[in-house]
């Protein structure tokens, strides 16, 4: 089996993409309605920006909880 800090890493780097994508979308949405106008693509650039540092932080600590709860189930399945 992988080390924690492996699974960890490797999840995160699964679920940013998505994640980011996610945000994103969600951020131009909502912008584009609050202004009522399409966002420049400068606008839109800084929104993907913003989407994806935001992603790091979601994806880790996700990914973190998610093993963390992951290796205790399966510490208590295999009996340690």
């Amino acid at each position: 089996m992988l080390p924690f800090e492996i699974a960890v890493i490797v999840l995160a780097l699964l679920l940013f993409f998505p994640v980011s994508n996610f945000i994103w979308v969600m951020s131009v949405r909502r912008l584009e309605r609050k202004l009522g106008k399409q966002l420049t693509e400068q606008e839109r650039q800084g929104q993907r920006t913003r989407a994806r540092v935001i992603a790091v932080f979601v994806a880790l600590t996700f990914s973190l909880l998610f093993n963390t709860h992951l290796m205790k189930v399966m510490g208590s399945a295999i009996g340690e």
